[in-house]
Parts: C-alpha cells; sequence; structure tokens
C-alpha cells in the first residue's frame, strides 16, 4: 500500500512567505529608500522624486484589479515571474535613471511588477489550498510582508552605501529573479487537482465542501453594501496608517533619538507581526471577521491617543507604537478574509484584487498629504497632537465602514441571487 503524498499546501505557504518577503521588501519598504539614494545621486528635489514613489503606488493599482484576467489568460506562474522581472528592470532604473522621465519611466515598470509579488497575490496563491485553515495560512504568508521590512529596509541601505544603487539593484534584481523563477516552476504551478489532493489537506471531497457552504453570487458588486464598505474600510485604514508610519520616524527622532526611533520602528514591526499572527491562529472560524478587524483598529486608535502623550511620558512613546503596531499586519490581512467568508468563490476572486487595488491608489497619496498636514500643524501648541488626532479620525471612520456592512455569512448564503 503506498504511503499517502503529504500536503502540498504548506509547501506553498512557504514559498508564498518568500515571495512577499521580495514582493514587500523590494516593491514597498524599497522605494522610500530609493527616494532617498536617487536624490543624493542626481541632486535632484525631493517633491519630483516623491512624485515617482506616488507613481510607483499608483500604476500598480491597474495590474492588481485586473490580476485575475492575467492569471486565467497568462497562468499564474508566467504573471509571478513576469512581475518579478518588471520589478527587477524597474528598480535597475531607478538606480541609473539620468533624467526624470527615465525615472518616471522605471517607475512604471517597478510599480506593475511589484503588485504580482503583493497582497492579492498572496491571497490567489493560498485560496486554492485552504479554506478552513485560511486565516492562519495567510496570516502566516503574509508574515513575509514584514520580514521583507525588517531585512531589506537596512540591506538596501548597506548595500547601496558600499557597493552602489546600480550594484545594489543588480544584486538583489538577479536574486529575486532566479528565485521567484524556481517557486513559480517547482511550486506555483502546481494545483490541488494535479496532486488529488484537497484544500487543508483534507481526506475526502466532502471533508473540503464541508468547510466552505455555498454563498449566492453578486451580480454587481459597485451597488453591493458588503463590497463597497469593505473596500473604504480597507481604504480609509491602509491611508491613515501608511500615512502615519511614513513620518514616525522623524516625529518620533527628536524626543528618542534617531537610532532609538529606529528600534521604536522595530517594534512596531515585530508587533505587527505578533497581532496578524494570533489573528489567524485564534479566530474561530465561524467570527464575525468584521468585528475582529474593528477590533483591530479600535487597538490602533488607542496606540494614537496614547502617542499623543509622548512629548510629556516616555512610556506613552513604547506603548503607542506597541498597540498602534499591533493592527499593521491586520489591516492588509483581514479585508480579503471577509471577503472569502462573504462572497462567493467567484466573487472573492473579483472582489479582492479590487479591494486591493482601491487601497493601494488611495495611500499612494497618503505620505504627501500627511507631510502637508505636518506641515500646516507645524505652528500649532502640540503638532504630534493634531496629525495624530487626524489618524484616528481617519481609523474610526474605517471602523464605522466595517460596522456598516456587517452581514453574516448565514445572512449572505440565504440571499436571492438578484437578477
Amino acid at each position: 500500500m503506498s504511503k499517502p503524498k503529504a500536503f502540498f499546501g504548506w509547501t506553498v505557504l512557504c514559498a508564498t512567505f518568500v515571495l512577499a518577503v521580495f514582493g514587500w521588501g523590494v516593491g514597498f519598504y524599497g522605494p522610500p529608500v530609493f527616494l532617498h539614494a536617487v536624490a543624493q545621486r542626481t541632486g535632484w528635489g525631493v517633491a519630483l522624486v516623491s512624485g515617482a514613489v506616488t507613481l510607483h503606488f499608483l500604476c500598480g493599482t491597474l495590474v492588481v484589479a485586473n490580476l485575475p484576467r492575467l492569471y486565467k489568460r497568462h497562468g499564474v506562474p508566467a504573471v509571478t515571474l513576469g512581475g518579478a522581472v518588471l520589478l527587477a528592470l524597474g528598480v535597475a532604473g531607478w538606480a541609473v535613471a539620468a533624467r526624470p522621465w527615465q525615472l518616471y519611466a522605471s517607475a512604471l515598470f517597478s510599480g506593475m511588477g511589484w503588485v504580482t509579488l503583493g497582497a492579492a497575490a498572496v491571497n490567489a496563491l493560498i485560496a486554492p489550498w485552504f479554506v478552513r485553515r485560511r486565516p492562519a495560512a495567510l496570516g502566516m504568508a503574509y508574515n513575509g510582508a514584514s520580514v521583507g521590512g525588517i531585512v531589506f529596509s537596512p540591506l538596501w541601505v548597506y548595500l547601496i552605501a558600499h557597493a552602489g544603487f546600480a550594484q545594489a539593484a543588480l544584486w538583489v534584481g538577479l536574486a529575486m529573479v532566479a528565485i521567484i523563477a524556481v517557486l513559480s516552476r517547482k511550486v506555483f504551478a502546481v494545483t490541488p487537482q494535479q496532486l488529488g489532493q484537497q484544500p487543508d489537506g483534507a481526506a475526502s471531497q466532502g471533508q473540503a465542501q464541508a468547510a466552505a457552504a455555498p454563498i449566492a453570487p453578486v451580480p454587481d458588486l459597485w451597488r453591493d453594501r458588503a463590497f463597497l464598505t469593505l473596500a473604504a474600510g480597507m481604504a480609509l485604514g491602509l491611508f491613515a496608517q501608511i500615512g502615519l508610519i511614513a513620518h514616525l520616524l522623524s516625529l518620533l527622532a527628536p524626543l528618542l533619538g534617531a537610532q532609538t526611533a529606529g528600534v521604536a520602528m522595530g517594534l512596531a514591526t515585530a508587533a505587527a507581526i505578533a497581532g496578524r499572527t494570533l489573528v489567524g491562529w485564534l479566530m474561530p472560524a465561524g467570527a464575525d471577521r468584521r468585528k475582529v478587524a474593528c477590533l483591530a483598529y479600535a487597538i490602533q486608535i488607542c496606540g494614537s491617543l496614547i502617542l499623543m502623550l509622548a512629548g510629556q511620558h516616555l512610556w506613552a512613546v513604547w506603548l503607542g507604537v506597541l498597540l498602534f503596531g499591533s493592527g499593521i499586519g491586520n489591516a492588509t490581512s483581514l479585508p480579503p478574509l471577509i471577503a472569502q467568508a462573504e462572497f462567493s468563490r467567484e466573487d472573492a476572486q473579483r472582489v479582492v484584487p479590487l479591494i486591493v487595488a482601491m487601497a493601494q491608489g488611495a495611500y499612494a497619496f497618503a505620505p504627501a498629504l500627511f507631510g502637508v498636514l505636518r506641515a500646516l500643524s507645524a505652528q500649532a501648541a502640540y503638532p504630534l497632537v493634531w496629525f495624530l488626532a487626524v489618524a484616528a479620525c481617519l481609523q474610526a471612520a474605517a471602523i464605522a465602514c466595517f460596522a456598516l456592512g456587517r452581514l453574516s455569512p448565514a445572512g449572505r448564503r440565504a440571499q436571492p441571487v438578484r437578477p
């Protein structure tokens, strides 16, 4: 009697974790470092180079919104590898651009490439293999994003300082493309059907179907309350989060010193990993995931409010960063989980890329707009308070959106299919 094959989904999970490390490490945490390197190398103004960073995130929204179509037409392995190549070429362009138009053209390449290694891609790779265990699986895979920040932020700075931007881009780009090529061919090209396996390693088709009851499809997402509130909640939450993260280091540096402020940012990243992991493993299968998202943002609001006391109390810095950081990872991973609980499988394949694209299109402007807010509040008596108050209000608006769209899975399943 032949020994049953080990569940291949765990291999997919590990490979997706590595993909997320490169995707966020190069495509998300890289541009802030690139901005400084390009400005130093060329002497161009920060505003000009910042425009390329915004373009990098904006143009990616067009690709991620159409990711399901690209997967259907070209296949997951080809799209994933093609995106890695585009990202590598784009970063190389950032490193050698001699004219502003060359920099902006490079931002188009890097922006279109990185989203094929981003949040929607992680969800698409994990979804066929996990249903019942999907919250934990997605949490583990998305932790690769945080690890990408921990590894690549200092790595980029070190390589650029010691070898130059062009050489750093070449080394990282070649390593990324080579690793993603192997993963695409050996792991991402494999489906559960090819191996005769079921999601979560279920022993039978009946067990796999029992993990998720059918949900009525939604013909028009743009008139669906659940979709609109989910998209708005994710966009508002990430706008506040990205805007605050972009400026938090420079806000804390006068209070703690630059080096200690860097340690505080590292604590926020560690809290993000812990928060996402705990939610993934502890959230019950039938839990209202919108309630979990509301709770995560409520904890972040507490962190923002406590940070308002940072000027008077040192403990407020560390507690505030810890509480705020706990929700950083969940802001990315919970919305796809909500979509998969509230929508049919076919709708979820449309919903997840769309909400990711809309959120990315929103938070692309967050660092610049929070910078304007920071400049306007600089003359106020307590500039940090005003800055954090706006972030807390946006997070509260995200909670309102998630709460307004609450609809139990049973309610969704009971809905008749609309004509």
